[in-house]
Order: C-alpha cells, then sequence, then structure tokens
C-alpha cells in the first residue's frame, strides 16, 4: 500500500512534465574565476497549461529585459544599481518564480526571492542571509505586432546586524519594433526606508532610473553585423549613485559562435566624474 506522499509523489510524475534544466560556469570573468550564475530547473506547460515554473538561481529582471543577453559590455545601470549597504538589486538572486500566459498575450510572473543575492550558504547551510523573503510581480501585455507594454512592482525586507530595511520599487518597460530597428525603455522608482541598517532612523533614501536602447539590425536575425545606441541614467539621494552614460556599440559576427565588438561609452555624470571608455572584445561561446 502506498503512503499518502508515495501517492502525492506518484500523482505528480503524471502532471508534471517537459522538466528541463540551464545553467552556465564562468571559468573567467574580469580575471576571476566566477563560478555558477544561472543555474536553475524548469517545467513548462505544467499541467497541461501555459504555466510555466522555475527554481534556482537566476536575474530578477529576467521576465522583462535579459541582461546577461545584451549586445553591449556597458550594462543596464539602474538593475546592478547597489543602494547603501542593502544587497537588494535586480540581477541574481535564489528564489522560485512563476509564469502563466494568457490568449490575451498578457504574461503575469511572481517571483519569491531571498533578497541577498548569490553570495555561499552560511556555516549553518543557509542561503538566506535574515527571515524575510521578497516578492516580484511582473505583467508584460502585446499590443499589436509592434509594441509591448511592462510593469513591475517589488516589495521586500531585509535584516543586518538587528537592524531593518524595508524598500520597494516600481518600474515600467516597452518594446518597440519597427524593423531593422528596435526600441527598449525601462524605468524604475525605488524607496529605501534604511539602507544603511542605522540605528538612528535616516530619512528615507530615494533612487530612480532607466535606459533606453536601440538596436539596429539591418537583416533582422539573419544580420552579419549590428549597432546599439545605449542610454544609462541612474539618480539618487546618495550621490555616489549618480550616473549618466552614453554608449555606442558595433558588431560583427565572424562565425556563428564568434562576435567581435568596438564600443565607445561617455559617462556624464557619476562619482568618478567624466570620462571616456573604449572597448574591443572577442565573444565566443560552446
Amino acid at each position: 500500500m502506498l503512503t499518502a506522499a508515495e501517492k502525492m509523489l506518484k500523482l505528480i510524475s503524471r502532471k508534471v512534465k517537459n522538466i528541463s534544466y540551464f545553467f552556465y560556469f564562468f571559468f573567467s570573468e574580469l580575471g576571476e574565476v566566477a563560478g555558477l550564475e544561472d543555474a536553475f530547473v524548469m517545467s513548462n506547460n505544467l499541467f497541461g497549461s501555459d504555466f510555466d515554473f522555475y527554481i534556482g538561481q537566476f536575474q530578477v529582471a529576467d521576465p522583462i529585459f535579459k541582461r546577461e543577453l545584451r549586445l553591449s559590455f556597458e550594462d543596464y545601470q539602474i538593475y546592478v544599481t547597489e543602494v547603501g549597504e542593502s544587497k537588494v538589486t535586480l540581477t541574481y538572486d535564489r528564489g522560485v518564480m512563476l509564469n502563466y500566459g494568457f490568449p490575451t498575450k498578457t504574461d503575469v510572473w511572481v517571483e519569491i526571492v531571498n533578497g541577498n543575492g548569490i553570495d555561499p550558504a552560511n556555516p549553518f547551510g543557509n542561503f538566506d542571509s535574515d527571515q524575510y523573503k521578497n516578492f516580484v510581480f511582473r505583467l508584460s501585455r502585446d499590443i499589436g505586432p509592434n509594441f509591448r507594454l511592462g510593469g513591475l512592482a517589488y516589495l521586500g525586507k531585509e535584516e543586518q546586524a538587528n537592524m531593518g530595511n524595508s524598500l520597494w520599487m516600481l518600474g515600467a518597460d516597452a518594446t518597440v519594433s519597427a524593423k531593422p530597428f528596435e526600441l527598449n525603455l525601462q524605468y524604475v522608482e525605488r524607496r529605501d526606508d534604511n539602507p544603511y541598517f542605522s540605528v538612528n532612523a535616516p530619512p528615507a533614501v530615494k533612487t530612480r532610473g532607466g535606459f533606453a536602447e536601440l538596436i539596429y539590425l539591418p537583416k533582422g536575425d539573419d544580420s552579419r553585423w549590428y549597432l546599439v545606441g545605449l542610454f544609462n541614467r541612474v539618480s539618487s539621494d546618495i550621490n555616489e549613485l549618480d550616473y549618466t552614460a552614453a554608449t555606442f556599440h558595433y558588431g560583427r559576427l565572424l562565425r556563428r559562435n564568434i562576435r567581435a565588438t568596438a564600443e565607445f561609452t561617455y559617462v556624464f555624470d557619476s562619482a568618478l566624474d567624466n570620462y571616456g571608455r573604449v572597448a574591443f572584445g572577442l565573444i565566443t561561446a560552446f
């Protein structure tokens, strides 16, 4: 006779299909071994519906714009901005992500994450640094064949040295396609009530920013070369976080898995003052 747990596992094995996984390992990134970043198990079309489930470590912003797949060396700055001593960003974290696609071309995502990145586990084998979980809600809707509009809500709390920081983020994003051009837009508004985890109650810290990315693909997906223009802007009550930059990027496919790039970025406003950066790259994957 089967136990209740065995019956449940048997039921799940019949209902849950299309299970897969994804991970990659950086042997060297910026001169050091980076290790695993994305690493998750997923199941799509769960229970015969357009319902997907992910568990592991992934980027919080993946349902919006996949930062790891961007064409430029210059980053999406608002995604990586760290406010004070807070560990919350829109990049890598651990947790679960649920996605459901409606027939109206509307997609809904819910994420439950630790909110402290993907650092190694503590001495007790715990990957979470506090007792709290953070919640992310994401909605995206295709409006016609060439326009998509989305929204983001992030609600979280974190603790360090018995002091807490409550925070929220609201964002809007859009993609406009008019071949051979694609325009991606992102805006995020963030509030932290105590990002330095101070005993003295400081005023809330306001941080806002976003980016505009214009991609030119002369022959669409069959293009051997492409151009990218990227404008980043971050403004915060913490002056060191202020950042404004414009980037021009050129890339050419040498082979299916080899891409040569040349890029120039000029930073108008940052903690390092104004400066320009030229970058040449050869990107390959196996």
